[in-house]
């Protein structure tokens, strides 16, 4: 008995080793350096939103009764559909969701990847944290040439350090991200000549695209740290065509400003789920994610940022059904990908509710 008592002890230490192997890595590198600490975003020593921002916990009492009594259906009734890989021409505006923020951008014949998380859960550990609802649609090494992997912030649930792996050992793709981030993707061993660092309203180009990182409203983080690294939106900018990301964001006023500066945009890629009343400033709801798409003049308006892990308490399709109807109220232009599924931005398919299927 002592023998066996032994191991399973041994096992239990094994597997708990294995399971915390990469979790110091995945917290990522320390920001420091002058670049950060003249940022206009960056007073007593943290990165700042332009406005106040609140967040206002329930406290553990109240989520253990929301997760318990909320009566919420946080999963889907069946398997969501993925769409396989199919070929197609790299001229014009296609975009490919592949659930949640991961999306790829092809524009004017380059290839921008944003957000990517190939990971089955949004987590510095393999074993715990939120978990995929949906496999991945494809594989990373079907995703095809990558020019440039843009990131919005450092959140688990949109910088992932096995993707971030795979894609510096497959691709010669160039990381552009925010202020602080490159200090993650060096310890990650990322080459330095691959990480691009931008502040809001500096750009770097690539492959014939202007990227340009612009305001947000969000924080970021990882493990104890937080706001030590810079949060942002992006403008991706062809010589025939434009995208907006929005990233993680509360809904503000500088929605406007970037699409007075850099607008009209062909389409916006817009994060509408993952909201609750505890912070209300840093997640958009789905109505203010359509106000945020009409601020930034968008055409086609194509929602992220739910369906993949949930973030929060409410319904897991409850996000795209609020945004179908906000849509047709404004009469702007909508497609709701399954994922996997490439978008022809000038041929986009009907909103076909796919989703209403597995309530």
């Amino acid at each position: 008995m002592k023998k066996v008592t032994a191991a399973l002890l041994a096992l239990t230490a094994g597997a708990v080793a294995w399971a915390a192997r990469d979790v110091p890595s995945a917290l990522g590198g320390k920001p420091d350096g002058e670049r950060v600490r003249r940022s206009p975003q960056y007073r007593d020593g943290k990165f700042r939103n332009a406005a106040q921002t609140r967040m206002v916990p329930d406290g553990a009492a109240g989520t253990l009764r929301e997760m318990l009594f909320g009566g919420q259906q946080r999963h889907p009734a069946g398997e969501v559909p993925l769409v396989p890989p199919v070929a197609g021409t790299s001229d014009g505006l296609h975009i490919t969701w592949y659930g949640h923020a991961s999306a790829l951008i092809e524009i004017d014949g380059a290839r921008v990847l944003v957000d990517p998380v190939w990971s089955d859960r949004c987590s510095p550990s393999p074993v715990v944290g939120p978990r995929r609802l949906h496999p991945v649609p494809h594989q990373l090494h079907e995703v095809g040439r990558v020019d440039a992997v843009v990131i919005s912030h450092d959140h688990y649930d949109h910088l992932d350090l096995p993707t971030v792996r795979a894609l510096t050992k497959d691709q010669e793709a160039v990381f552009v991200v925010p202020l602080g981030i490159g200090a993650h993707l060096r310890r990650w061993k990322v080459p330095e000549h691959r990480i691009v660092e931008l502040d809001w309203d500096e750009s770097h180009e690539v492959a014939g695209v202007t990227l340009t990182a612009t305001a947000a409203q969000h924080f970021s983080g990882r493990g104890f740290q937080r706001d030590n690294t810079l949060w942002a939106s992006w403008v991706v900018k062809g010589p025939q065509h434009r995208v907006y990301y929005s990233g993680d964001t509360g809904y503000f006023d500088g929605y406007k400003r970037i699409g007075e500066q850099h607008g009209p945009f062909d389409a916006s890629l817009i994060q509408i789920g993952a909201y609750g009343p505890g912070w209300p400033d840093i997640h958009m709801t789905p109505e203010e994610g359509v106000a945020a798409h009409r601020d930034v003049q968008g055409g086609l308006l194509i929602p992220v940022h739910w369906a993949t892990f949930n973030l929060a308490f409410h319904d897991w399709s409850e996000p795209v059904d609020r945004v179908w109807r906000e849509a047709k109220a404004h009469e702007i232009p909508l497609a709701v990908p399954r994922p996997g599924e490439r978008i022809d931005v000038d041929q986009p398919p009907a909103v076909d509710g796919w989703w209403q299927a597995l309530v």
